[in-house]
């Protein structure tokens, strides 16, 4: 939907989804100098630390990998832009609070552009949601685009 967006804009964008489902920030982050070296991207967005959080990483870990993702991406000269993600209050309050800050301080520290929370408006509507609870149905794609667009456009 990203790529059907970016492709009618003048001139037209192009959309490289070098995404692996159920990948971690480490595994983005041991991907993430190739991808760039390839594609020499103007824009990167990253959406990853969902599944680090839901195998109970530390988050300094997973703070200091989106860090580290965001700064690698920059020095490639590309704008940043992070997908802020929540988890289940299961995890904890101390968890899941520190889990939520994470975002915001890669973000002020690094200056990329947050996107605070990218099921907002997603994750409480079971008819959006799988039965897993976790992860949004394909009806939910065009809010998540929504949610992401007005933080990706003024870099385009």
């Amino acid at each position: 939907m990203l790529g059907e967006r970016l492709a009618r804009l003048d001139p037209p964008w192009h959309v490289i989804n070098a995404s692996i489902s159920g990948d971690t920030t480490g595994g983005g982050l041991a991907r993430l100098p190739q991808a760039l070296s390839m594609h020499h991207p103007r824009v990167v967005v990253i959406e990853l630390g969902g599944n680090d959080a839901l195998r109970g990483y530390p988050i300094t870990s997973i703070e200091t990998n989106l860090r580290n993702l965001v700064e690698m991406a920059k020095a490639a000269g590309a704008a940043v832009v992070l997908l802020g993600m929540e988890i289940p209050p299961n995890y904890g309050a101390r968890y899941t609070l520190a889990f939520h800050t994470a975002f915001k301080d890669v973000a002020d520290a690094t200056s990329a552009k947050l996107v605070p929370f990218l099921l907002d408006g997603v994750a409480t509507n079971a008819e959006m949601m799988q039965a897993d609870g976790i992860h949004p149905t394909a009806a939910a794609q065009p809010r998540l685009l929504d949610n992401v667009w007005p933080t990706l456009k003024p870099l385009l």
